[in-house]
């Protein structure tokens, strides 16, 4: 039996974990200052006048607000120099308040009125030609401003956001390393509890209330497969049953103040085949590959082309074709599971200081089996450093 596999209960391992203290409001008000700071200052040299930041994640980012987008308007507009001003809903003010990190000057709207009128009436106070917009404000709200301002040219507010999210501050990245370190925690608890004929459900069920016992508001996302449905990068929609021999992957992750984790682990209910072992060797091998591609002022596809290259000198691909690589070899992290930059052929931002990364170029044979290992790492002024060390054998995934 592969080593840290089965042999407890749920019951008995959820009762081993004990929650991981750390303060929420570990990203300061100071520091939500200079975000918005650094965005006024790339707004001045940009071809726009005002950005307008929707509700989300990038909200969240720039005045701490964690607010969900619903068919009601929330968002935040900015100017080179000056408060940031909120459009919200009147009967949410005090709680929109009592929620944000910055000092900012808030126009309300009561039910009954249009809330991109409002948002045009402060436009048009500014006299401005270019508006910025953020990609993730719908298109019902995008259009709508539109027609409110049609003498208003309007830009992608991309590239100023991402070059604020894309390098991580220091207590971004104890955020998300405490985040991670739940998260693999919960995945060895979670190998512990496996037994012939337990259910994909159960343990989900499990990892989620683990996440939950070791601070976490519960699993953001879970992943549970078994045996030849491994092959699915994503998953399938039917219920699985454990038996001998089956391979196990589990791709989960939680948040913690908004900083997420996103591992995946990969290895064998029993005692792993030739085959299995093979592949499985194959995808260590790979992300190491990818974690040596990296290097500062590299563009971010290069790691992805030497994991590619990698797998055609071993006879898989190329490109996208299987057997071999489905999917990129990794996404950036964050505030969002999947942010910029991104660990794919045509990405060009070149890497720096403070980018995080998921490092997970999947191997799948198709009718067989499919195998991913993903661990994250962010880059420092010596080169990329691990979130959390890799599974070290299939024998002994944990170490």
């Amino acid at each position: 039996m592969t080593q840290g596999i089965g042999g407890s209960s749920a019951e008995e391992q959820l009762s081993l974990l004990q929650e991981r203290g750390l303060p929420v409001d570990i990203i300061q008000p100071q520091e939500y200052v200079d975000r918005l700071t650094k965005a006024q200052s790339l707004l001045q040299t940009s071809d726009s006048d005002v950005l307008i930041i929707n509700a989300g994640d990038n909200l969240r980012y720039f005045s701490g607000l964690a607010w969900t987008t619903t068919e009601r308007l929330v968002c935040m507009v900015l100017r080179p120099q000056g408060s940031p001003v909120f459009i919200c809903p009147a009967f949410e003010k005090d709680t929109l308040l009592a929620s944000v990190s910055i000092e900012a000057d808030i126009v309300v709207w009561e039910e009954h009125e249009d809330p991109h009128c409002k948002l045009a009436d402060l436009v048009n106070e500014y006299s401005i030609l270019t508006l910025a917009i953020d990609p993730l404000l719908a298109f019902t709200h995008a259009n709508q401003i539109k027609k409110q301002l049609k003498d208003v040219h309007f830009n992608d507010a991309t590239d100023i956001i991402d070059a604020c999210r894309m390098c991580k501050s220091d207590n971004e990245i104890a955020l998300l390393q405490h985040a991670k370190n739940i998260t693999l925690e919960v995945h060895k608890a979670a190998a512990a509890i496996l037994k012939p004929g337990i259910s994909t459900a159960e343990v989900k069920q499990f990892i989620d209330a683990a996440h939950k016992k070791l601070g976490g508001s519960g699993s953001t996302f879970c992943i549970v497969l078994f045996g030849e449905a491994t092959m699915y990068p994503h998953g399938v929609p039917h219920e699985q049953y454990l038996k001998e021999g089956d391979l196990v992957l589990i791709d989960t992750g939680c948040r913690i103040a908004g900083y997420n984790s996103d591992i995946t682990r990969t290895y064998v209910f029993g005692e792993p085949s030739e085959e299995q072992r093979h592949y499985w060797e194959l995808e260590k091998e790979a992300q190491s590959v990818a974690f040596n591609a990296a290097k500062l002022g590299e563009p971010c596809e290069v790691v992805d082309n030497a994991v590619r290259e990698f797998f055609v000198a071993k006879g898989l691909g190329p490109e996208y074709q299987l057997p071999g690589c489905p999917h990129r070899t990794g996404h950036g992290i964050g505030l969002s599971i999947h942010e910029s930059p991104y660990l794919v052929k045509g990405e060009k931002t070149p890497l720096a200081v403070g980018m995080c990364f998921s490092n997970e170029p999947m191997i799948v044979v198709p009718g067989k089996l499919g195998i991913r290992l993903e661990d994250h790492f962010y880059m420092t002024a010596d080169g990329p450093k691990w979130f959390t060390e890799p599974s070290l054998s299939i024998d002994k995934p944990f170490g």
